[in-house]
């Protein structure tokens, strides 16, 4: 899992933009979901698994935002 959350935060920024656009934003939510399962950070799966079916609606929007200004989705972990 350490190797997919490593690919992910080195994507160039292109394509971490591309990836916040509201139907590939899933690609984002595994991300997040993978990284508090990495931390074992349980409070964090739950809100990840809930930012793939109602909070697909506006959360690709902080992520663009997050993405444009640190290079990184914002996450809790």
């Amino acid at each position: 899992m350490k190797e997919l959350i490593k690919a992910f935060d080195d994507l160039p920024l292109i394509v971490k933009v591309i990836l916040c656009i509201p139907c590939l934003d899933i690609v984002w939510s595994v991300y997040k979901i993978c990284k508090s399962a990495d931390k074992s950070n349980v409070l964090g799966i739950v809100l990840g698994i809930l930012t793939i079916i109602p909070g697909a609606f506006f959360i690709w929007i902080i992520d663009i935002i997050t993405v444009l200004v640190n290079g990184n989705v914002w996450w809790i972990d």
